[in-house]
């Protein structure tokens, strides 16, 4: 008889009962939201992109996320994709859009940028790859990037693990994210709400990480 993966490796997989939803006696955190792709033309109706009524659904969370991070003194990240007409990943199954220096690839005109938010233009699927934003969070202190925006199990992932590969704490925002289905955002959150990186990389509701860094103290700018 198969055992499951996680009956055979325990240690990879932790039961969440089991698991305390943060380390006790942690130090303030001081978390940045980085809002992965919400650019204009991927929340362009007119496309036919099967994400596009999700991601529109995710605006007003985020909006009121954004605020909230404001309020304390937390960095904004805004990233959009940039694609070169060309692009090598426009040779599989991906069709063009959101190119760099057109209107469709800066950020969504219903999102609320304000003055002091990073827009990022990124070339990839994650925000730190080839750009300067591991640095950027490191100067203003940042120990937590909460990750929001499209799609769950491309670039809001590749953005979350490569925060760990910068040596941040990934939380992915659970109701400030979403893929082409409700499945497949459920599909890939399922993987990652037992890891064996807990509590480094986390899934949890927008609420809840407020909850959580509001009970763990101030910890942001001044």
């Amino acid at each position: 008889m198969r055992r499951s993966p996680a009956r055979a490796f325990p240690h990879l997989f932790p039961d969440p009962a089991e698991t305390p939803m943060a380390p006790s006696g942690r130090a303030a955190e001081t978390p940045a939201l980085l809002v992965i792709d919400l650019e204009r033309d991927t929340l362009d109706e007119r496309k036919g992109f099967p994400i596009t009524p999700l991601a529109r659904g995710l605006l007003p969370v985020v909006n009121r996320l954004a605020g909230r991070f404001r309020a304390r003194g937390w960095p904004v990240v805004f990233t959009t994709d940039a694609f070169e007409p060309g692009d090598f990943l426009f040779g599989g199954a991906m069709a063009p859009y959101s190119l760099r220096g057109t209107a469709g690839a800066r950020v969504a005109a219903e999102l609320d940028l304000q003055e002091g938010d990073l827009w990022l233009p990124k070339r990839r699927f994650s925000a730190f790859f080839g750009t300067d934003l591991a640095a950027w969070l490191r100067g203003r202190g940042v120990t937590l990037c909460a990750v929001a925006g499209v799609s769950t199990p491309f670039c809001v992932l590749a953005t979350a693990l490569d925060a760990l590969s910068h040596d941040f704490k990934a939380v992915i925002l659970e109701d400030a994210a979403a893929a082409p289905s409700a499945a497949r955002h459920e599909a890939l959150l399922s993987v990652y709400r037992r890891n064996p990186l807990f509590p480094l990389l986390r899934v949890l509701t927008s609420a809840a990480l407020l909850a959580e860094l509001d009970a763990g103290g101030e910890g942001g700018a001044a």
